[in-house]
């Protein structure tokens, strides 16, 4: 009787040892498939930040937009007024170049002038300009837009 508890003591110690090392060997290939999952999540999130950043280093028109008011001033002149806006997410702006569009009561195109705005337009914020101009005669709109803009 004395052999057969020693061999279940010897047994029970085993199969505890045994147990305990399959449940360490399960937590630790848990933890390292979270891991390798995590790292997957992150390259993919870089990919497509990148992606993204692609996107809109290559096609910078479709994320400046830009809003204008003019107004005559005392002696002539037309003020414009605006305010040039990133919709990006990741790329930066910068040397933005606008076109200011002078056109007659029918819409003809009387004259266009360029004026390039050096600064950074970071992602979700906006840049504030204002130029004067004495316009052509005839001239009842104007009209602004951007034609091209570097990237940082």
């Amino acid at each position: 009787m004395g052999t057969t508890c020693g061999n279940n003591i010897k047994y029970n110690t085993r199969m505890k040892y045994t147990i305990g090392l399959i449940f360490s060997s399960i937590c630790l290939f848990a933890s390292c498939s979270e891991t390798a999952k995590e790292k997957k999540e992150t390259v993919q999130y870089q990919q497509s930040k990148e992606t993204i950043e692609q996107i809109e280093k290559k096609h910078p028109l479709r994320f400046i937009q830009v809003e204008s008011e003019d107004k005559k001033n005392i002696i002539g002149q037309r003020v414009v007024k605006g305010s040039i806006a990133s919709k990006a997410t990741v790329a930066v702006y910068k040397d933005i170049v606008i076109r200011i569009s002078f056109k007659a009561a029918t819409g003809a195109l009387l004259e266009s002038d360029q004026e390039t705005i050096h600064e950074l337009l970071k992602p979700g914020t906006s840049i504030d300009f204002k130029s004067k101009f004495f316009p052509p005669k005839g001239t009842e709109q104007v009209f602004v837009s951007v034609i091209s803009a570097g990237v940082e």
